[in-house]
């Protein structure tokens, strides 16, 4: 009995861990189960996306940007092929061993890539870094099996061929801001696109972008390219063909950065006198586009926003200054107009101008004598305008400057033109609460006090005078070609304006501006040419006024940022004018010594490549 009693509770323990054991054996394959469940149904969706991401992938593909020309088909801006890094963090079995390799010999803020990787969506691939060197290139295919998930694609930059040429009109690309993003209409646009940010790149931005391709890819566990299964290729953006001529240009960027290194800044305009084309625009100093083309560092972007001579600003548009004795043109056809003077109108020139107690200074202390209008602008007699300025009065006057479209924008197309200011005495009242003074009108009849100037206004207003009163809108953009070069888009030339003025008169003031620099005692005379008969005007405008008794001591020497800037406006050839130009030198003194020598040289140069009529014998 005993032994079969042993035997009994033997069998019922063995059916009790037979029991345990099925129960753990249904639990474990229930639970199996539940996990083939949970993978199978509810995650299916994340799990494929992650294994498709793992084999194939959706890469952007950048268009080329639209390029610039100049009139003759010479290339201005142009695309290069880049190598640019990327990071596919996912793809990246030890992101911070592989990071920590890369920087063994390639320079790049981990701070910032770690900030894009945590706002970035799964498997998009995060830029490193643009433009890295062939050097930086071979390191990483040399290393690419301990580099997984980073890889180097090539792809299109903006490329400013001739470097700082023309700078502030070609503008510069810059990554698109959060605000734009947000704001624009586009959807196109994604974090880390560049866009223009000014002159022409930004304000032909839709027409030069492109438009994007994409292509379908087949990679490897690493993110490897392995091949492309699906592709939509992406189409490049219109080409802009410009009224600038690169010779011309290049030859006025030299003659203005020459100025430029002895800090006298400044800008100059040359443009065709019957149509408004530029031919040539320079600001000075300029900055060279090709530091945006693959993202400017904040060091850089620091130095040129701090530079005291302000590399960013576009003088050309931008830059006013006091016009100086260039405004004699306007007072001059000012006072013929209304009648108070006429060309044989005779009037003296002791050195000064008296109202009141005040006496205000020719700029020839011993005076001119007895001089009319010819003379009077020839020599740039300071108290003839003076007297003229006193007759006619302000408002007078600044009608007339603004029929020669001083004082409001000349449309030429590129961003925040500058209006410049023709002062009246409606506008002191408002802007100054003050009532217009009688000195003041003295000041501003030849181009100082409160009158403000662009060098585009000036080269506009002397283009007028130059084709008989005739006012033009300035344009840099011939016309706009597919990449197919098929013409899309032609300007042509636009008439903003008839000055209304007798052209006995407007005649009389050519004469005079021809012997400014023809004539013996003209005082810009180192414009002068041997074939081609230039009128022009000098101009000084001052930076730090000076009492009307107050003199230099003899020896005294001006910093150069207290000096007069120096003005020159012209036109050539007299008889049929082509091309009008404005210079101003900031700091440069006397307009006659310091802007006149550059026209010049500019006239010169352009009647070389394009050569005029020799003059009739009568004007000579």
């Amino acid at each position: 009995m005993i032994l079969f009693r042993h035997g009994t509770e033997t069998n019922d323990a063995i059916k009790k861990k037979i029991r345990v054991f099925a129960i753990l054996a249904v639990a474990s394959f229930l639970c199996l189960w539940m996990r083939i469940w949970y993978l199978q149904i509810l995650k299916w969706q994340y799990l494929t996306g992650l294994s498709e991401n793992n084999r194939v992938r959706m890469v952007t593909m950048p268009a080329n940007r639209g390029i610039i020309k100049d009139r003759n088909g010479e290339t201005l801006v142009s695309i290069r092929p880049a190598f640019n890094l990327y990071l596919t963090p996912e793809d990246t079995q030890d992101l911070e061993s592989s990071l920590d390799k890369l920087t063994q010999r390639i320079s790049f803020d981990r701070i910032k890539l770690k900030k894009e990787m945590a706002r970035t969506k799964s498997f998009k691939d995060i830029l490193i870094k643009r433009d890295i060197t062939r050097e930086e290139v071979a390191f990483v295919e040399e290393n690419n099996m301990s580099l997984a998930g980073i890889h180097i694609r090539a792809e299109p930059l903006r490329n400013y061929v001739f470097n700082d040429l023309a700078s502030h009109t070609m503008g510069y690309l810059g990554e698109i801001s959060k605000a734009r993003l947000e704001n624009d209409k586009d959807p196109t646009y994604k974090q880390g696109d560049f866009v223009g940010k000014n002159g022409l790149e930004n304000i032909y931005e839709s027409l030069l972008r492109g438009k994007k391709g994409y292509k379908e890819v087949e990679v490897d566990v690493s993110g490897r390219e392995l091949k492309t299964l699906r592709k939509l290729p992406p189409e490049s953006g219109n080409n802009l063909i410009l009224t600038l001529d690169v010779r011309i240009q290049e030859e006025l960027e030299k003659l203005m950065t020459a100025t430029a290194e002895k800090n006298m800044n400044g800008s100059a305009v040359v443009m065709k006198v019957q149509t408004g084309e530029i031919i040539a625009i320079v600001s000075k100093p300029s900055f060279d586009p090709n530091k945006f083309a693959a993202g400017i560092s904040p060091l850089s972007w620091n130095e040129l926003v701090t530079d005291e001579w302000h590399p960013l600003q576009n003088r050309s548009i931008h830059g006013q200054y006091p016009p100086g004795s260039t405004y004699k043109i306007i007072t001059a056809l000012a006072g013929l107009e209304e009648g108070v003077i006429k060309p044989d109108t005779s009037i003296y020139c002791p050195g000064h101008f008296k109202l009141g107690r005040g006496r205000y200074r020719c700029w020839k202390k011993s005076g001119h004598g007895a001089v009319d209008l010819h003379d009077a602008l020839v020599q740039s007699c300071d108290v003839y305008f003076y007297t003229i300025g006193h007759r006619l009065g302000i408002d007078t006057i600044a009608k007339y400057a603004k029929r020669f479209g001083l004082g409001g924008p000349t449309r030429l197309g590129l961003s925040r033109e500058k209006k410049g200011l023709v002062p009246t005495t409606q506008w002191k009242l408002l802007n100054k609460k003050e009532p217009w003074l009688l000195g003041e009108t003295i000041s501003a009849s030849i181009g100082q006090g409160y009158n403000l100037v662009t060098p585009i206004q000036q080269v506009i207003m002397m283009a007028a005078v130059a084709n008989g009163g005739v006012l033009l809108k300035p344009y840099l953009v011939k016309h706009i070609e597919n990449p197919e070069r098929q013409s899309q888009k032609e300007f042509h030339p636009e008439i903003t304006g008839q000055i209304e003025v007798n052209p006995d008169h407007l005649e009389q003031v050519r004469k005079a501006l021809r012997d400014v620099v023809n004539g013996a005692k003209g005082t810009g005379k180192k414009s002068r040419l041997k074939n081609v008969i230039v009128s022009g005007k000098t101009g000084t405008a001052q930076v730090v006024r000076m009492k009307s008794n107050e003199e230099l001591e003899k020896g005294e020497i001006i910093p150069v940022k207290y000096r007069d800037h120096a003005w020159f406006v012209a036109f050539a050839p007299y008889e049929k004018p082509e091309i009008a130009v404005a210079i101003i030198v900031e700091h440069g003194g006397h307009g006659g010594a310091a802007a006149g020598p550059i026209a010049g040289k500019i006239f010169k140069k352009y009647f070389k490549l394009n050569p005029p009529p020799a003059p009739s014998a009568q004007t000579l």
